[in-house]
């Protein structure tokens, strides 16, 4: 980054001052961004309920002439965690039922087994498959892509597949959308990511087979957590001040959790999976007139050297909030252009260029990774629980308001890595004592499942602040976009966790909880930023730590024979991204 550039940067806040910081067209950008939200909260949870899998069993069809009492009874009697439980996946021979029908017996197993004594059952009981397909119960669904496609029994991997599918969409929607939102700008990724989740949403609802379905699940993915990063970047771009912080760590992430709080409602009231998902371009397609109503970036426009687009519209913002604009805004406007083009714009690679980046990048893609496993995979064990799954999903959901606030309130007092640290941990421990009470205590269970819900999601608030003020300037999109990627390949893993209870019924609350604990271990070679300068090159990223305490204190090295204390200090900027 040249000279100009740089001053420009840290200037940039000083030049905008005159706006003021809570007039009509911040309330105005600050509320309208929160709206654009809704959309990316509202699909967040989508792959829970349309990939909801019910109770099943074998279909007994009508031409079998049984009774219900005989249907029952051919269905073999198993054992699933300590519980008794039909089989899902298999069948009596249905010949051999229907033959001690006709014989007039009771339809008792026992009575069965009496018939022609252990060698009868043995040599005659076998069982088959479900042939003839399955009947799925209809308490809580009326139909899901799971139940229309019979993705069960041997097809059972595909369910877990089709939400990998839809997680790496966001995985590679992360992956573009900071280079091209760099490029083009902030509006038109963001309101290109709202039309790309209303219209992939429709058209999944007329999805007439699980590989067409799977297809423009992805593309749903591709702007879910897009439409999230970019309305951050923009009003982080635009709002100084006490407003930017608040707009970051607290009502952005409220109304996106709002978002999220209406799914599990809406599931309940439609129950059929297509109806649902055409439900779900609703708030994209309310969104789309607000283009009219936000603006562009003005600090983006001028990294792109484009400063009479900037001063527009930072003139405009001033005569709707009554004040008066300077003369000259920018005192480098009157710099010729090209100078500022030819900077080289910093890429990917700048994140491995030198070791102490590389290493804090690396250390943050880890946090990133484990944080988004412990997150998504409590959210998917979910149906392990007992009760109604609409209601859990909510409390677990809504439980995300106060971890925000909880957030918030230490952004503004205390350190970020004893915070995180913090936590954390209190998920991590909620979460490792579920296997004592999972089946003994089910309210109990519920508690600690909201309870490691807010450690994780109040230690991810931090997270989002902390590794903003860790990035510096020239690179700080391309680093959050980085860790978002790695988020989406956790949360991409996380549908597979509930696989793990074949082998040992606790084994995915362990995984969850140990993985929260390996971030807490590795967080604590992080520097510490708190009432820090944020960098603006990678020369002036603090160093990490061989070993510290979470509450020691952190200096920034020199920089070309500069201390820390004598860095220019910039006006706090907190980048965060929803997990």
């Amino acid at each position: 980054m040249s000279r100009v550039e740089s001053t420009t940067v840290q200037d940039y806040e000083a030049s905008v001052s005159f706006l003021g910081t809570w007039g009509p067209f911040q309330k105005r950008t600050f509320f309208l961004l929160c709206l654009t939200t809704i959309p990316s909260g509202y699909n967040l949870l989508a792959v829970i309920f349309l990939l909801a899998t019910p109770p099943h069993q074998c279909h007994i069809p009508d031409s079998s002439n049984l009774s219900q009492d005989w249907i029952q009874t051919s269905i073999p009697v198993q054992q699933v965690a300590g519980r008794v439980e039909r089989s899902s996946c298999s069948r009596y021979e249905l010949n051999l039922v229907q033959n001690l029908s006709a014989l007039g017996t009771s339809p008792s197993l026992d009575l069965i087994h009496n018939l022609s004594g252990p060698e009868f059952l043995l040599s005659s009981l076998k069982q088959e498959g479900c042939k003839d397909g399955w009947t799925y119960s209809t308490e809580h669904y009326q139909s899901t892509v799971v139940t229309e496609f019979n993705l069960v029994c041997r097809d059972q991997w595909k369910q877990p597949l089709t939400s990998v599918v839809y997680f790496m969409g966001g995985l590679f929607g992360c992956f573009i959308s900071g280079q091209i939102s760099d490029r083009f700008g902030r509006k038109p990724v963001l309101f290109g990511a709202i039309t790309a989740l209303s219209i992939f949403s429709s058209a999944v609802a007329f999805a007439p087979s699980w590989p067409v379905f799977t297809m423009l699940f992805f593309l749903l993915g591709l702007g879910q957590i897009t439409s999230y990063i970019v309305a951050f970047v923009l009003g982080s771009e635009i709002l100084i001040g006490s407003t930017r912080v608040l707009f970051s760590n607290l009502c952005l992430p409220w109304v996106y959790v709002f978002g999220m709080m209406m799914l599990p409602v809406t599931a309940y009231l439609v129950r059929s999976w297509r109806h649902l998902s055409l439900t779900m371009a609703v708030p994209g397609l309310a969104c789309i007139p607000l283009w009219w109503l936000i603006s562009e970036s003005p600090r983006w426009l001028v990294s792109r050297g484009r400063f009479q687009e900037a001063e527009l519209l930072l003139r405009s913002a001033a005569l709707e909030n009554q004040v008066e604009a300077p003369h000259v805004i920018f005192l480098s406007a009157n710099i010729d252009k090209a100078t500022s083009e030819k900077t080289e714009s910093p890429n990917f690679l700048d994140l491995l260029r030198t070791a102490n980046i590389r290493q804090i990048t690396f250390i943050l893609w880890l946090i990133w990774f484990s944080l988004s496993v412990s997150y998504f995979g409590l959210s998917f064990n979910m149906s392990g629980l007992y009760g109604n799954p609409f209601l859990n999903y909510f409390l677990v959901t809504a439980v995300e308001l106060p971890a925000y606030a909880a957030s918030w309130l230490a952004a503004r007092s205390l350190p970020r890595r004893l915070s995180y640290i913090s936590f954390t941990l209190l998920g991590a421990l909620a979460l490792l004592l579920i296997q004592i009470t999972l089946y003994s205590y089910p309210t109990l269970t519920l508690t600690l499942v909201l309870l490691g819900k807010f450690g994780l999601l109040a230690g991810a608030g931090v997270l989002y602040m902390f590794t903003g003020e860790l990035s510096p300037t020239v690179i700080r999109n391309t680093a959050m976009s980085s860790c978002a990627m790695f988020s989406r390949v956790g949360s991409s893993v996380s549908p597979y966790l509930l696989q793990l209870a074949v082998f040992n019924e606790f084994l995915p609350w362990i995984v969850v909880g140990s993985l929260s604990v390996l971030s807490v271990l590795v967080c604590v070679f992080l520097p510490e930023t708190f009432k820090q300068p944020l960098p603006d090159t990678i020369q002036q990223m603090a160093l990490t730590q061989r070993f510290r305490w979470p509450w020691a204190s952190m200096h920034l090295p020199e920089d070309d024979g500069k201390s820390a204390k004598d860095q220019t200090t910039t006006p706090e900027i907190i980048c965060t991204t929803h997990l």
